[in-house]
């Protein structure tokens, strides 16, 4: 069954044809976690959300993200007193995660780290079950690896609509083993050409198995030198040297660790120029709502208040920001999922999108979901078919989606005649 329906076009002709789709979300990889330990979400107003996925997709989110580590086990034995249970995201973890995400209507973003633990610019370490490979192995190892894994969600029905093959890898991946000595890791530098062939061949395979089994989905390479533009540039410079093939240039931003958004405005300006042919998204950013995130740098409290008002004020100033740039299409907000309310987790974490001594949406969450607001959306002629899932604006779902009225199905607001 297909049935014409007219997509809600408010913008000009004109607007649409010069804008792009965004895409506006977060990364949600410890939902699981939250939802088991009893944790309750509310909207702003203080109303109980019954289920929180079609309720962000209503908001106006329409992709998600998630990580994945090769077997976060194997560093919890190795390195006990090491482990962080926060990066316990092994592929049998993350499936029913991503197929809740992709049913309820949103694009996946899969963050391979390809380590057992947090892989950032100060720590990529090998898997514990690879760390004796030379690197031809490597270069086959990533590729098997990427492959099986693709291979396994899109059985589950599963397909990724961006992949990241790595994660903040601003100077390499796959350095070697957690215990090796510093001199012998494999780092890329700017300035340096050592180390930078052998990243091109694992980037280069990984991609190669996320094109042989998702063919659409785009590849984003994630760096965070915002603050260091020529780093940033050399990266990517250097990309294309290697004949690295990729889609989207993604960031890191965070204030209180690269500096105010100056820096970032400076970064982007510095990116489309050079790189036009790219689009560029924000895939990691936060601010905090009750006091200083720890490890600091930068304290922009006198700007943007520790509290759900000056978050939102940073998150209406980075908005407009990424609106200035037509090759920024994607803004995505980490750990926006961290809620506590309600439950006996302990520890804090002060920049998610959910305050935990109410469990309410903070205000920040709907000036996020603007950004995607203007984005094009698909004029008259989008079908609709049999298998498609439609939600209302409250995030219910509709069991007749022919049915007349507003309904969203694949990140798109329709209005069915």
């Amino acid at each position: 069954m297909k049935k014409r329906i007219l997509s809600l076009a408010l913008l000009s002709l004109e607007i649409l044809s010069a804008s792009a789709q965004r895409y506006v979300g977060g990364d949600i990889s410890l939902l699981p976690e939250y939802e088991n330990a009893g944790a309750q979400y509310k909207t702003e107003e203080g109303s109980v959300i019954e289920d929180l996925l079609p309720w962000l997709h209503s908001e106006g989110m329409n992709a998600m993200r998630v990580r994945l580590f090769v077997n976060p086990d194997d560093h919890k034995t190795k390195f006990p007193s090491k482990f962080d249970p926060n990066a316990c995201q092994d592929l049998e973890y993350i499936t029913p995660l991503c197929k809740r995400i992709v049913d309820d209507g949103f694009n996946l973003m899969l963050d391979f780290h390809y380590s057992d633990t947090w892989a950032d610019p100060a720590k990529q370490w090998t898997p514990e079950s690879w760390k004796d490979l030379s690197d031809e192995q490597l270069y086959e190892k990533i590729y098997d690896y990427t492959k099986a894994t693709l291979l396994s969600l899109k059985e589950a029905g599963i397909s990724p609509a961006f992949i990241q093959p790595g994660n903040e890898i601003s100077y390499g991946m796959l350095w070697g083993p957690e215990n090796a000595s510093s001199s012998s890791l494999k780092k890329v530098y700017m300035g340096n050409s050592a180390n930078w062939d052998r990243f091109g061949k694992l980037l280069n395979h990984a991609i190669k198995a996320c094109k042989e089994v998702c063919p659409d989905a785009k590849i984003v390479l994630h760096t965070e030198r915002v603050a260091q533009v020529d780093v940033l540039t050399n990266f990517y410079d250097q990309m294309k040297k290697l004949d690295v093939d990729y889609d989207i240039i993604g960031l890191s931003y965070y204030p209180y660790f690269h500096g105010d958004m100056g820096v970032l405005d400076k970064a982007l300006s510095t990116l489309q120029t050079r790189y036009p042919e790219k689009n560029i998204m924000i895939v990691e950013t936060g601010y905090s709502y009750k006091w200083e995130v720890p490890g600091t740098t930068h304290d922009f409290s006198g700007k943007w208040a520790y509290s759900e008002e000056g978050q939102d004020k940073f998150a209406k100033e980075l908005v407009a920001t990424l609106e200035k740039y037509g090759n920024v299409n994607g803004l995505f907000w980490w750990w926006m999922e961290y809620n506590a309310y309600n439950t006996n987790l302990g520890g804090w974490y002060n920049a998610p999108l959910f305050n935990s001594l109410d469990g309410r949406a903070t205000p920040a969450l709907k000036t996020i979901c603007s950004f995607g607001e203007n984005s094009a959306v698909d004029m008259i002629g989008f079908e609709m078919n049999e298998d498609d899932i439609f939600y209302d604006l409250q995030g219910r779902r509709i069991t007749d989606p022919c049915a007349p009225g507003i309904k969203i199905s694949r990140s798109k607001k329709t209005l069915t005649k």
